[in-house]
């Protein structure tokens, strides 16, 4: 592994440093610090596992308010704990992510935090994205990972300066639902290739700290989609994610409940609802101590992180088994 990237403050000034930004990939060789691991749940058993019953409630109870008119790309992310009893309600998670364009479309980007478990070193189990998600509609099926990319100073380190991540994922599933009792029946039809059915996000790098952007996620457990927008800024230190380089703007969202890894869109357009990935949510910040989020920050993306996305934005996941 190579030594910790350099800090926000000396990256932005450092001599010769360039943006960049890319609507597509180019092949390249994974280097070391890409950690590339296959899902060990088999697709169809993690689109089955998660049951309209089970889906609502992961994602809370009640009808949240009238959600925005978003990018079909972003998506709701279910999984469950690794290492844990999957049955067990306590061990089911959300977040957020989007579609983002590859060699192959078939690419998710979100937060590392959302693939990979520090405390049991392991990745998520029955790990799924669900774009355009609406109060438990799957408008074009659900999609299971095959691949998590995320990066070693993660998933070695819990170094959320790198919480981000590329995943994978086979072609989608429709599923059409019936209950009989107390047990759900699923019957399964090919969605295809993600990037067909929703197209996907450009991706940029390198950008100004002080760039605007658009925040997309599915906050407080995601039964809707919701949107911030605004001017990053770099945020302080944060001790307990060993983070130093995070960006932010101001938002209610709540990372750790259904946003996390939902997408920094640059340069969104309305009416295409297409931007440039600039960022992921990865902490939820509440600065001037009254109790409420109203910052949401993501690890600058830098080169280390497109290192990431290359690597991924080539991989090929097959036709699903």
């Amino acid at each position: 592994m190579k030594s910790r990237a350099r800090r926000l403050t000396t990256t932005l000034t450092a001599v010769g440093l360039t943006a960049g930004s890319i609507s597509g990939a180019a092949g390249a060789t994974a280097p070391s610090d890409v950690v590339a691991r296959n899902a060990t749940t088999p697709a169809e058993q993690a689109i089955l596992f998660w049951t309209p019953d089970r889906v609502r409630l992961a994602t809370g109870g009640a009808k949240q308010s009238k959600p925005v008119n978003g990018p079909r790309t972003v998506g709701l992310v279910l999984f469950t704990l690794p290492r844990t009893d999957p049955r067990d309600p306590r061990n089911w998670r959300s977040c957020s992510a989007t579609s983002v364009r590859s060699k192959h479309r078939d690419l998710v980007a979100t937060s590392a935090h959302c693939v990979y478990d520090t405390r049991h070193n392991a990745f998520h189990d029955n790990w799924v994205f669900i774009p355009s998600y609406e109060d438990g509609k799957a408008p074009y099926g659900i999609y299971a990972a095959r691949t998590f990319n995320t990066h070693a100073d993660f998933a070695v380190n819990e170094d959320y300066d790198y919480d981000y991540a590329f995943v994978n994922v086979h072609n989608g599933i429709k599923v059409s639902w019936t209950k009989a009792g107390r047990s759900w029946q699923g019957q399964l039809r090919n969605a295809g290739r993600l990037g067909d059915s929703v197209g996907g996000q450009g991706f940029t790098w390198n950008r100004s700290t002080k760039l605007s952007v658009s925040s997309f996620g599915y906050p407080a457990g995601g039964r809707t989609m919701k949107r911030c927008s605004g001017k990053l800024r770099p945020m302080p230190e944060a001790k307990k994610y060993n983070a130093q380089e995070h960006v932010g703007l101001p938002c209610a969202f709540t990372a750790g409940a259904g946003a996390g890894g939902g997408p920094f869109l640059s340069g969104y357009k309305s009416a295409s609802r297409t931007g440039y990935l600039a960022g992921v949510g990865s902490v939820a910040w509440d600065t001037d101590g009254d109790g409420r989020y109203d910052h949401i920050s993501s690890p600058y993306f830098n080169g280390e992180t497109y290192k990431i996305y290359k690597a991924a934005a080539n991989r090929w996941t097959g036709d699903i088994p």
